[in-house]
């Protein structure tokens, strides 16, 4: 993100004002780009707006009031504080240059300039268009909240704050991209977060140097966390306003993008991308029951199909009450051949679904199942334990509460299934201990990813396992450095 140091002022004769707009920003071209032009009190003011972006009702309001001035005022040489008093809202600042008035002008306010001052008015009457909270798709529960957040980040904070009703809590704001100039959040609990996280978050988000971020929350992670082609996620997303303020109040920091309905949540480990909230929307045994479900399906998706592999390629690995596992007839196409058609074809499957408008994707699971499965098995394309082990693994990538996870863990199994046909036994534990290294070695935001397995915190990983009661809890996670460490004041 570079800065502007060559400001240009604003001028006290508003046709040099209205000459830098329309070229700067196509006033007069743009057709949603208007300026509304009135006499107040023998003065000429000019108030430009965006069309779209801006409340008209209360634009309307405000000239109302504005136009009122010329039949109970007579004093013009206190135009202007006479006119700034009549500007009925809660946010009117100053400005003092034009390139700031452009800036936020684009932004969906309002700017007001009056022949003679070099100083003008920006009033904050953004109503920017999108849809209202509702429940995400991606993080439903049988009980709980139905809001989340939505494209809007003047929604998105007031859907948190309502959560956290403390004077601490802050909410800070900058603009990144040198055209698109999108609105950033950082939000976090002074007396919480730990200072050195906040302001390294700061930092790398003010040495952003792009021109637009169309991909909003996307461009800023990978700008955040420098990924590279590491397939895991290092930051986790949520569109729960509940969620969100839980990682508050434990001591994280908080992204919010404009035009972005998902918050990113700064620090994270892997074992923050497997819990979801309705383990914390039911009692303690029922949430570490479906925790541990939860857990088993992960731990499916990834192992059940290479440890199948290799007991079909090894079947000298089973005791004799498995025999029955593996193929029970011959085809022509190698198994691991089929085991890779199908699972990309649950790829394809999946792919189709998003792309497919919602009345026709009952008809295609219909063909996918019973014409595409069942032919494909009758012809011999694939022999039927391929359709059961990669139907299994798919349901444990779905049961996985992070979307991101869920694909990183299939791209890993991809090459464990790889590395067991390959090598059999020497390339699942080669296979396995690579993939354990991986995560061992990757950092977010300096932090470890598999804490509190690697390195061991006995009590933190307890907390991962069992899922404690609200008052059991009583400690925040010292992973995030918080700076008030109890939970329930003494």
């Amino acid at each position: 993100m570079t800065a502007n140091t060559n400001k240009v002022p604003i001028s006290e004769k508003l046709v040099d004002n209205e000459k830098f707009f329309k070229e700067r920003i196509g006033v007069g071209t743009s057709f949603d780009l208007g300026v509304r032009k009135i006499h107040v009190l023998n003065r000429e003011v000019h108030i430009y707006y965006c069309t779209g972006l801006c409340d008209t009702q209360f634009l309307i309001e405000l000239l109302k009031q504005i136009v009122r001035i010329n039949d109970n005022e007579r004093q013009t040489a206190q135009a202007k504080q006479i006119i700034e008093n009549r500007l009925v809202h809660q946010q009117v600042s100053t400005v003092n240059n034009l390139d700031e008035a452009v800036d936020r002008l684009l932004s969906g306010l309002i700017i007001i300039l009056i022949e003679g001052e070099s100083t003008g008015f920006i009033v904050d009457v953004r109503s920017y268009p999108g849809r209202q909270p509702e429940e995400p798709d991606t993080e439903k529960v049988v009980r709980g909240a139905r809001d989340g957040y939505v494209e809007n980040i003047i929604i998105n904070t007031a859907l948190t704050r309502r959560r956290i009703r403390d004077e601490r809590l802050r909410f800070e704001i900058l603009q990144v991209g040198e055209r698109s100039k999108t609105d950033i959040c950082i939000a976090y609990i002074k007396d919480i977060a730990d200072p050195g996280l906040v302001e390294l978050v700061k930092k790398e988000l003010q040495q952003i140097n792009i021109d637009g971020l169309t991909m909003g929350d996307k461009t800023i992670e990978e700008f955040l966390v420098k990924q590279g082609y590491n397939p895991y996620p290092l930051v986790r997303y949520t569109e729960r306003p509940d969620v969100a303020a839980t990682h508050l109040l434990e001591g994280h920091v908080l992204i919010m993008v404009d035009t972005s309905p998902s918050v990113i949540i700064t620090p994270t480990t892997f074992f923050h991308h497997v819990q979801h909230a309705e383990e914390y929307r039911q009692s303690p045994a029922v949430g570490t029951f479906v925790r541990w479900v939860r857990f088993l399906g992960i731990l499916t998706s990834l192992f059940l199909l290479p440890l199948w592999m290799l007991f079909v390629l090894e079947p000298s690995l089973l005791p004799d009450k498995w025999a029955f596992i593996g193929p029970n007839k011959q085809t022509n196409i190698p198994v691991i051949i089929q085991v890779l058609i199908a699972d990309f074809g649950i790829e394809f499957l999946r792919m189709a679904a998003i792309h497919t408008p919602t009345p026709l994707s009952t008809a295609m699971g219909l063909i996918a199942a019973v014409l595409i499965g069942e032919i494909a098995i009758n012809v011999g394309l694939f022999v039927p334990e391929v359709i059961l082990y990669i139907s299994v693994s798919a349901i444990g990538s779905f049961a996985t509460p992070s979307y991101e996870l869920s694909i990183a863990n299939k791209i890993s199994r991809l090459f464990l299934v790889i590395a067991v046909a390959l090598f059999k036994v020497p390339g699942l534990v080669i296979g396995t201990t690579v993939y354990l290294l991986l995560l061992i070695r990757i950092r977010s935001l300096n932090t470890p990813y598999l804490w509190p397995f690697i390195p061991f915190d006995p009590a933190a990983f307890m907390q991962i396992i069992v899922r404690r009661s609200v008052a059991g809890a009583k400690v925040r996670p010292s992973i995030v450095h918080p700076q008030n460490r109890r939970r329930q004041p003494s």
